[in-house]
């Protein structure tokens, strides 16, 4: 391993000194799985049947788990007893990969300073106590702040990140030009110049007082601008919290004495759901990243010699692309790949895109030389959804030959056909968005919630909530608030579908309906048709 880690650092990867490895067996594998491999983290049942359902795969589909490596001061790493030296340091390398991703992609920024393992320990020591004093009830709160815990704000999380610090000057000052006069006053174009121009007067004046004496002028103008500033002040110090954030704060029930315990648990499950979506949300692009280095350091690694088809078996194995459903490894590195090589011929200039011609797109070359460091920068600062959407063009489809499967009943056969629905850049990248983790968008109407009635609202991206969980989730949160629950979403109208007929998508329809969980039982109505509600294509 230390010589693997030699070599990868001589080739570029950045990465702590210090790191863990562990040699395991299968079956520790099973059991470690279920708890993201941290033999710390809290119990919970639904771990030991996770545990029990993989050993009965096991014993029907024997198979080899090589490795997994997590997130953690220091990162720690399995490896199975079962593997041969060769492919150790293949792996070590692929595991290298990934730590240097961990520590480098910006999307793991909250993550750097935090020592997982230790507040796991921590954590579920904490829960073990809290089981001894309430027993069942403790599984209960676990349950249902599962249910929720990917409504979590991680990206309101980075946002507090390295932000600037604001006086409450320029807070005051904000509100009135960006908020007061424009949503609040709707004032003309030609006033609100004024306005901005007798500031800089007033600034040029003294740079001290100029502010001050500024606004002394807006509140005799204004005098509700104080109240409003005031109100506008104490939601921004609270910010945009995620439901969980939101329950813990404005529950009446979760804030009672005897329940205050159940905002431990509920943070808990915040927590550790916050510290694991950076790797939901850079699956491709970290499992890509780790294959391209195992196969780029493998290969020039002296110490392996007479294994090369030992590892072109395993290799292949790992990372050929699937043309029914999505492969994050294959697709992950030949994009990298793609990045590289397009980088060194210069591709991503402005004079490359402004060429039009086929031919003249496929040789160009102006040797620049920096793929490599090129590759570097897009580990940093890219997440699967920007990776695909800027990198996936049509010249990746054409030379991959990739392209969309379509599924459809042969009604004669009557059995279910695939075919190749589309080998459009567009259609294809579309597919691996639709691929992605993409949690429903529910935010908390503030306008509509009071004490006694929590409204939810599901922002609707033409992706429905699944039915089967919303009975049980809402059950979940009615509990937490201590009172009605109300959610408003979309669903397909009855009698639409999106089957695919002759390769084509079925125009869908969509309508409003409200959810009332109250007394632990669920309703449904429809709400009025919006104006703007009309059919669309579906991409689900």
């Amino acid at each position: 391993m230390e010589g693997c880690k030699e070599r990868a650092r001589s080739a570029g990867l950045r990465f702590a000194d210090e790191t863990l490895e562990y040699i395991v067996t299968n079956r520790d594998m099973l059991e470690l799985s279920p708890k993201l491999m941290i033999p710390t983290l809290y119990d919970y049942w639904v771990h030991d049947v996770d545990v029990l359902k993989e050993k009965g795969r096991y014993e029907l589909y024997p198979h080899n788990p090589y490795e997994t490596v997590i997130n953690t001061r220091p990162p720690i790493s399995f490896y199975n007893d079962n593997n041969p030296d060769w492919l150790n340091v293949m792996i070590f390398y692929h595991v290298l990969a990934h730590i240097d991703f961990f520590q480098n992609n910006q999307f793991y920024r909250h993550t750097w300073e935090y020592d997982l393992t230790g507040q796991a320990l921590a954590d579920k020591r904490l829960i073990n106590r809290l089981r001894s004093e309430h027993g069942r009830w403790v599984d209960y709160v676990i349950e249902f702040a599962r249910g929720i815990d990917n409504l979590t704000g991680y990206f309101n999380e980075l946002t507090l990140l390295d932000r600037p610090h604001e006086t409450p000057r320029s807070r005051r000052r904000d509100f009135y030009f960006d908020v007061f006069l424009q949503s609040v006053k709707k004032v003309k174009t030609t006033i609100y110049i004024k306005e901005i121009e007798r500031y800089n007067e007033s600034m040029k004046k003294s740079a001290e007082e100029g502010d001050g004496n500024f606004f002394t002028e807006v509140f005799k103008k204004y005098p509700e601008f104080e109240t409003l500033l005031h109100k506008r002040l104490e939601e921004k110090d609270e910010g945009r919290p995620d439901l969980l954030q939101f329950l813990m704060k404005h529950s009446r029930f979760l804030n009672m004495e005897e329940n205050r315990w159940m905002k431990t648990v509920i943070e808990i499950v915040r927590k550790t759901s916050i510290y694991f979506q950076p790797q939901i949300r850079t699956k491709i692009m970290n499992e890509g990243w780790a294959s391209y280095w195992h196969e780029k350091l493998f290969l020039e690694d002296d110490r392996i010699r007479g294994h090369e088809v030992d590892f072109a078996r395993v290799h292949s194995g790992v990372t050929s692309l699937s043309r029914v459903g999505v492969n994050p490894y294959a697709l992950g590195m030949r994009i990298f790949q793609q990045i590289e090589e397009s980088a060194d011929r210069g591709k991503y200039t402005f004079a490359f895109q402004n060429i039009r011609d086929a031919e003249k797109r496929e040789h160009y070359d102006a040797a620049t030389g920096r793929g490599i460091s090129y590759l570097f920068h897009v580990r940093e600062h890219f997440s699967d959804f920007t990776f695909i959407n800027t990198f996936v063009d049509q010249d990746f489809v054409n030379r991959f030959k990739l392209f969309v499967v379509g599924k459809r009943l042969n009604q004669e056969r009557m059995v279910w056909e695939y075919f190749v629905r589309s080998r459009k850049a567009d259609d294809y990248r579309e597919m691996l968005l639709d691929f992605l983790y993409h949690p429903p968008h529910i935010s908390i109407d503030r306008g509509k919630s009071d004490d006694h009635a929590l409204y939810l609202v599901h922002e609707f991206e033409e992706k429905p909530l699944v039915q089967d969980f919303i009975p049980n989730t809402m059950l979940g949160i009615e509990f937490l608030w201590g009172g009605k629950v109300q959610l408003e979403t979309s669903e397909v109208v009855p009698g639409h579908s999106s089957e695919e007929e002759q390769g084509k998508k079925k125009p869908v329809s969509w309508r409003r309906v409200l959810y009332t969980m109250e007394k632990r039982k669920l309703e449904k109505t429809e709400l009025e048709k919006s104006a703007d509600e009309r059919p669309v294509t579906s991409n689900q």
